[in-house]
């Protein structure tokens, strides 16, 4: 799924629900243009900045990291992180590329919890 047809799917299931979640109404509210944000959903052209996907991901109550993945974006406030050890964390991601997800969901667990 691409990050156009995910945010055109989440908006029309809450659209069942709720009207107010239209195209153009969802685009009014994010700050928009309707054009613009139809031309996303179909993939014509490439995702928004990180400040509007954040946008959108809280009108559509999404995950503002999976939308920016989606988008092939990182957060500047994980590039920050980042770039303060770089080639410690791509070694890092590298590492755990292929690792199981009760795996990554441990070490994210024994991290923040400080069990390390």
């Amino acid at each position: 799924m691409t990050f156009g047809s995910h945010i055109r799917e989440r908006r029309e299931a809450l659209r069942g629900d709720d009207p107010s979640f239209s195209l153009r109404q969802v685009a009014q509210r994010v700050g928009i243009e309707p054009a613009y944000l139809s031309k996303v959903e179909r993939g014509q052209v490439a995702p928004p900045s990180e400040a509007t996907i954040r946008r959108i991901a809280a009108e559509l109550s999404e995950e503002p990291d999976l939308l920016l993945a989606m988008a092939g974006k990182v957060s500047r406030e994980l590039q920050e992180i980042i770039m303060r050890r770089p080639q410690l964390f791509a070694e890092l991601l590298r590492q755990l590329r292929s690792a199981p997800d009760h795996a990554l969901l441990r070490i994210v667990r024994e991290v923040r919890d400080g069990n390390w």
